[in-house]
């Protein structure tokens, strides 16, 4: 490998310009007729060429209205009130300055601005994690609300560590966002860290991975029916043992889901055996395999399953039909969530509708609203999102051409 040539530039312009070098130098080597050193001064001459550009590039100016005011012999207080579309100013001359930051290449400080007004008009948002459909559709939902409102959102994941949540949301904090919206990582046991936003009058709402023992203002679905709902359908089907699968029941949603399960055993005359209750930290759809072997080793074997996460449910499926087991004549599932999964899978996927697009335009509606002063947060603690059971094949062990979406 022939050593790279000093070309004469600073390190940190040398690093920046090496993949410049690189793809020169793959793009000619191949005429091996060219004397080394007249190659070499080539791509020297060609570097220089980039190096030049991008130092102009670096170096550019930024425009204010200063600059503005100065090219069109204007008042720097015209040229703001101009940008601002203000109707003081003559309609042709606020086209005409306009016309001018465009070419120029002026960029409106909103920041600044917002400053100013003691509002930004961005909200945080917190992720517990991005590859879920439900999560996606939830963020969905709130950006469709805040851009309707004229809000940017400020994202932030906490990849279910409480940890990094609580350095995001001291991110947040200092960023000056008007408000946040939240959802709990698996592990996040204290909300602490959230205490300085309701010092400041910040309003925070959490969704889906909520503390329902807490003060502040949860939009939720009725996770409790929904276990109950779920469960109740096996047993309607005739499963007489039904495996739950579930996160960490330290976290609301699979918590609730469990003493809905719980009940619905209980209250049709079944025994709560705990040998079928199988508790994962983190479901996901690699864990589908891994379950699947567990529940065959489950005695009794269960006829009916409940899962607290459509993927993992479908990965089992198919680990199970690859092992002679009939859905649902031998085992009947149900998911949660109704993820696209559910209608790709064979059988077709029973699960919980769990409508992220409405809760993230509820959770973002209600927030905005407070910030409006149309409403206020401290008079709703609980706002409840509709859920509904959807039945498809996986779970019909009675009337299989009865199905219903």
């Amino acid at each position: 490998m022939l050593p790279t040539p000093n070309l004469g530039l600073g390190s940190h312009m040398a690093i920046r310009l090496i993949p410049i070098f690189q793809s020169v130098f793959m793009s000619i080597c191949t005429y091996a007729h060219f004397d080394i050193r007249s190659l070499l001064g080539g791509i020297k001459s060609i570097v220089y060429f980039y190096a030049t550009d991008y130092s102009n590039m670096k170096q550019k100016k930024e425009i204010t209205i200063y600059d503005i005011a100065e090219k069109l012999q204007l008042s720097s207080a015209t040229v703001s009130r101009a940008l601002n579309d203000n109707p003081l100013i003559n309609k042709n001359t606020r086209k005409k300055i306009q016309d001018t930051a465009k070419e120029l290449g002026y960029r409106h400080n909103s920041f600044a601005r917002n400053l100013r007004a003691k509002n930004t008009h961005t909200i945080g948002i917190i992720m517990h994690e991005l590859n879920s459909h439900f999560m996606t559709s939830v963020l969905a939902g709130i950006e469709k609300i805040a851009a309707a409102e004229g809000y940017d959102l400020i994202i932030a994941h906490s990849s279910e560590n409480y940890h990094k949540e609580v350095a995001n949301v001291q991110n947040l904090f200092n960023k000056r966002v008007d408000g946040l919206m939240a959802s709990l990582a698996i592990d996040t046991t204290s909300l602490d860290h959230y205490l300085p936003f309701l010092e400041k009058g910040i309003p925070v709402i959490f969704y889906d991975r909520v503390d329902e023992s807490s003060d502040f203002t949860n939009v939720i679905i009725d996770n409790y029916q929904c276990g109950y709902q779920a469960t109740n359908h096996l047993v309607e089907q005739g499963c007489q043992h039904i495996a739950l699968v579930t996160g960490g029941l330290n976290r609301n949603v699979y918590f609730k889901r469990y003493q809905g399960y719980i009940d619905a055993l209980k209250n049709n005359g079944l025994e709560v055996n705990e040998n079928l209750i199988l508790i994962k930290e983190n479901l996901t759809q690699r864990k589908g395999a891994e379950i699947a072997e567990k529940i065959l080793d489950m005695k009794p074997l269960p006829d009916g399953i409940f899962f607290s996460h459509d993927f993992s449910a479908a990965m089992c499926m198919q680990v199970l039909k690859s092992k002679g087991w009939r859905i649902p004549e031998d085992i009947a599932v149900i998911g949660f969530n109704n993820d696209a999964i559910c209608d790709l899978i064979e059988p077709k996927l029973s699960t919980i509708n769990y409508p992220g697009n409405e809760v993230g335009e509820v959770a973002a509606r209600t927030l905005i609203n407070h910030l409006k002063g149309i409403a206020d947060i401290a008079q709703m603690k609980t706002i409840i999102v509709r859920s509904e059971l959807i039945i498809r094949e996986s779970s019909l062990k009675k009337n299989p051409q009865t199905t219903h979406t």
